[in-house]
């Protein structure tokens, strides 16, 4: 019998485990950590006949299979099992060779930013469309408990890492919404992240892709059946914009006509990023045959998420806006540019990214910086060298209620009429528990402030 070894007792692993015993599999879960929590965890699997192994990242000398929930290929587990020829997958393509009968089609999405936004979008449309449907991956449950749950559709958000261990992926219509120099540090170089991400592609029903975006187009060339989406007026085959209105001209009768799906104002929070966002959901869910009218009542329908261009308050003219969630230059120069004049937070862990061009880019808009996190130094080189007139606020500082000094000097920085931004362009782990943590300790700040004002 086939002896399946599922790394680690997260989320993802521990729902493998569950999953592959519950179909009379035989599972070893090995685990580094021996806590409370690991042990809890642990006896729930070991009633249902798994062997857990606590304080252990050992390949079991039996294991012929190795599920891993991302991570990297040069982790010792990996290269342990690469070594001696046991095949490596990801839980993501676990739970597509789990699918049972007649399984639900995934429409699935990736992207250096914005999946979550876009898949929660594409997920309220599939509702509203009176679909039973649900967001899964790398946002919400884990995929190998959803496919064994009778869904209509599942929206899946895929992350580069998932794909990487991902062979035989086949979804009905699959996106990548943009793509920009992240986790190279997991993947290596630019080149093997931007395979990963286009594995996405490889067996997918219909191809959507980002047709503003070079990276993407390029990605999405080789295959014959795509759909682009656009910020400017769609040609025949792709969907786009009209003035004020969201259109489709792909999955109609005549593309030589426009139907219209939705208008700018039913997209929020408004930014261009997230219009982009919109139309790669509208075109997954309109390839499944999705009416127009339940792409814009599922926008109405949508609520963001927390810290995402989240706007906490007005004081003394000046608006601060929490997207604690751009935790890499591409998502924070997509928030930079939805504002006329900025006052910047921004550092953290840049994962190896470089921020020159996002610096650049975001110069005109900037009134002041205040710097914060491990890597502050290499936004400071940037911001000396692209916008040497625009004051920095540099704080050393690492304790978790800095953003009170933080909010201060920011609000120094600010006139009326501008925005305090944070859009940090790195992780948040040097100096909080998530990027969550790092946005609600700027709100409290924020309201603090507004308090004394």
């Amino acid at each position: 019998m086939t002896v399946t070894c599922v790394a680690g007792l997260g989320v993802s692993g521990t729902a493998a485990a569950r999953a592959l015993a519950e179909r009379g599999e035989r599972v070893v879960v090995v685990e580094a950590l021996d806590t409370d929590a690991q042990r809890l965890a642990a006896e729930a699997l070991e009633r249902l006949g798994v062997q857990v192994r606590l304080g252990s990242q050992e390949l079991p000398v039996e294991a012929s299979r190795l599920v891993t929930t991302g991570w990297a290929p040069h982790h010792p587990l990996i290269a342990a099992a690469l070594e001696r020829g046991v095949e490596v997958v990801g839980e993501v393509e676990l739970a597509w060779r789990l699918r049972e009968g007649q399984a639900a089609p995934w429409l699935a999405l990736t992207g250096t930013n914005g999946k979550t936004t876009a898949v929660r979008m594409l997920t309220s449309m599939l509702l509203a469309a009176g679909r039973k449907a649900a967001a899964v991956g790398n946002v919400g449950v884990p995929v190998v408990e959803a496919v064994g749950e009778p869904y209509d559709v599942l929206a899946v958000e895929l992350s580069s890492f998932q794909l990487h261990y991902s062979d035989s992926l086949a979804p009905h219509a699959a996106a990548i919404l943009n793509l920009a120099p992240d986790h190279l540090d997991w993947h290596g170089s630019m080149e093997e992240y931007a395979r990963a991400k286009q594995r996405i592609f490889d067996r997918a029903g219909v191809v959507i892709y980002n047709a503003d975006d070079p990276r993407v187009a390029a990605l999405a060339e080789p295959y014959p059946s795509k759909v682009g989406f656009t910020l400017q007026v769609p040609r025949p085959g792709e969907v786009g914009l009209v003035e004020e209105l969201l259109v489709d001209r792909a999955f109609v009768d005549d593309p030589r006509e426009a139907v219209e799906l939705a208008t700018l104002a039913d997209v929020r929070p408004f930014a261009p990023h997230n219009v982009a966002n919109a139309l790669a959901a509208a075109a997954l869910a309109r390839s499944l045959g999705v009416p127009a009218e339940a792409v814009r009542q599922g926008l109405l329908d949508f609520r963001p998420d927390p810290h995402r261009l989240a706007h906490v308050e007005r004081v003394g003219e000046v608006d601060y806006v929490d997207d604690s969630k751009a935790t890499n230059p591409h998502a924070a120069a997509a928030a930079l540019s939805s504002y006329r004049t900025i006052v910047w937070v921004a550092g953290g862990q840049l994962k190896g990214a470089d921020v020159d061009e996002l610096v650049r880019q975001a110069a005109p808009r900037l009134r002041g910086a205040v710097l914060i996190g491990v890597d502050r130094a290499r936004i400071a080189e940037a911001l000396a060298r692209h916008a040497p007139n625009v004051p920095v606020v540099d704080i050393a500082e690492r304790d978790t209620g800095v953003m009170d000094r933080v909010v201060a000097e920011a609000a120094r920085l600010a006139s009326p009429g501008d925005t305090v931004l944070l859009a940090p362009a790195g992780a948040s782990l040097d100096m909080f528990a998530n990027y969550p943590a790092r946005g609600e300790a700027f709100a409290r700040a924020v309201r603090a402030l507004k308090a004394g004002a």
